[in-house]
């Protein structure tokens, strides 16, 4: 290890400064995202799931791909296993309802589609009503993250509804999981 002059990676090279987070310590780095949450769709086996999701991104700019980590602990992520397409929606600021809907419960337990706007979409997924924009993508690649898993989207039809700020993790953080992270 280094002397009190620098500071380490944790493969032992000098960082130049600052401090160095371990694995379990990067609390510091990820205190500071806040990145806009989507709900995910699933069907398959005559099974409708949902969830809410804080881990989605853009992986891919040519062909234009988007991976969604769902937990292993969902009950849409069981549904998600079966599926070949999933239906991501993004979610307006005065949609906290709707996160709630699909964060705070459990598909084990609720029909969280139970009185709420939706439709069939490509390849049977569901498609929620009044959202502020959603995508259906073809399922290409499924990569274990640990306590989630990736789907990896290839979009094959998407629209866009509400205008307005994104939910984002901050403005959802005070709903309680449905399931344990």
């Amino acid at each position: 290890m280094g002397d009190d002059s620098g500071t380490e990676y944790a493969d032992g090279a000098p960082s130049g400064g600052g401090r160095v987070a371990r694995a379990g310590d990067l609390d510091g780095f990820f205190d500071r995202l806040d990145p806009d949450m989507c709900v995910v769709t699933a069907v398959a086996g005559g099974e409708r799931a949902g969830c809410l999701v804080g881990f989605a991104s853009q992986c891919s700019i040519r062909p234009p791909r988007f991976v969604v980590w769902l937990s292993k602990a969902n009950h849409t992520y069981r549904v998600a296993r079966a599926a070949r397409h999933l239906a991501v929606h993004l979610l307006t600021r005065d949609q906290r309802d709707l996160a709630e809907r699909f964060g705070g419960r459990t598909g084990d337990e609720v029909d969280k589609f139970a009185g709420l706007a939706w439709r069939e979409g490509p390849a049977g997924t569901a498609v929620l009503d009044a959202v502020a924009a959603w995508f259906v993508g073809t399922v290409v690649h499924r990569v274990d993250g640990g306590d989630h898993v990736g789907h990896v989207l290839d979009p094959v039809e998407w629209g866009e509804g509400r205008p307005g700020p994104l939910l984002r993790l901050s403005d959802a953080a005070a709903i309680e999981a449905g399931h344990p992270a």
